[in-house]
């Protein structure tokens, strides 16, 4: 006997607000290739994520939705879901703000490749610090973190129910704030070695006026940086998961958890 398949139209109702909430914030939770991917692979990514959240989706009477009603809860899932990928977003910023800083101390500024995110030209040490993190987010199991920080936003948050308030803004700055912090902890070893590395050419500069120097200081400064990072890589998993753990701390805030 064939097989019909019925779909009510609070269950439409339920995936649509999913849909939003999910996609808003996959705008912004740096899945690595996910924003160099075409849009039928974004969007095919967001429906699967959706359906992954089935068993989660709430229950909607239909008869009392209105056309204005479905657009403010739209509206209301997807900044949720915007903040929420904002506050995972800022975990990997870290590490492209310690590559900047260091990329300009060490000299690989000057040198670019493309991005294989943005397809634009970016230094050397942003796109290998985001290859790195990137590598980190799966091997750590952070995707799955954001699939469960998802199934209990549908637990704590009602499909429309949220409001942004002071209290959201000022858990995202709080949580940027940390964002500098952690970036300048992960550049302080290798720019304070290098600018002893300075100290050390210009007191050679001042003994011997000779010496050509300018040639030496960039060659001397790009490998002490890939030294002392090669010794600092090891702690790159910790401090991704500690900083993880306040970002899943921030979204439940805005939660209300």
């Amino acid at each position: 006997m064939p097989a019909n398949l019925t779909l009510s139209v609070g269950t439409l109702y339920a995936f649509l607000l999913v849909l939003a909430r999910v996609g808003g914030a996959l705008v912004f939770v740096p899945l690595p290739g996910l924003k160099g991917a075409p849009e039928p692979v974004r969007v095919a990514f967001a429906l699967a994520f959706t359906l992954a959240l089935f068993g989660r989706w709430p229950a909607i009477d239909a008869s009392d939705v209105t056309a204005v009603r479905l657009l403010v809860w739209a509206v209301s899932e997807a900044t949720l879901g915007i903040a929420i990928g904002v506050s995972v977003a800022i975990v990997l910023e870290a590490f492209s703000l310690a590559a900047q800083v260091l990329g300009l101390q060490a000299g690989y500024a000057y040198a670019s490749t493309i991005d294989p995110n943005t397809e634009a030209d970016s230094g050397i040490l942003l796109v290998l610090s985001q290859l790195v993190a990137g590598m980190l987010f799966f091997s750590l199991g952070l995707d799955r973190e954001i699939l469960r920080l998802f199934a209990q936003s549908l637990e704590k948050v009602p499909l429309g129910a949220y409001v942004p308030g002071p209290l959201s803004a000022g858990t995202l700055i709080k949580l940027g704030s940390g964002l500098f912090s952690i970036g300048v902890r992960l550049a302080l070893p290798v720019v304070a070695l290098l600018v002893m590395v300075d100290v050390a050419l210009a007191l050679l500069g001042r003994l011997n006026a000779q010496l050509q120097l300018i040639s030496v200081a960039f060659p001397a400064k790009m490998l002490t940086a890939l030294l002392v990072l090669s010794w600092v890589a090891a702690l790159f998993p910790r401090i991704l998961l500690e900083f993880s753990g306040h970002a899943w701390a921030a979204a439940r805030q805005l939660m209300g958890k």
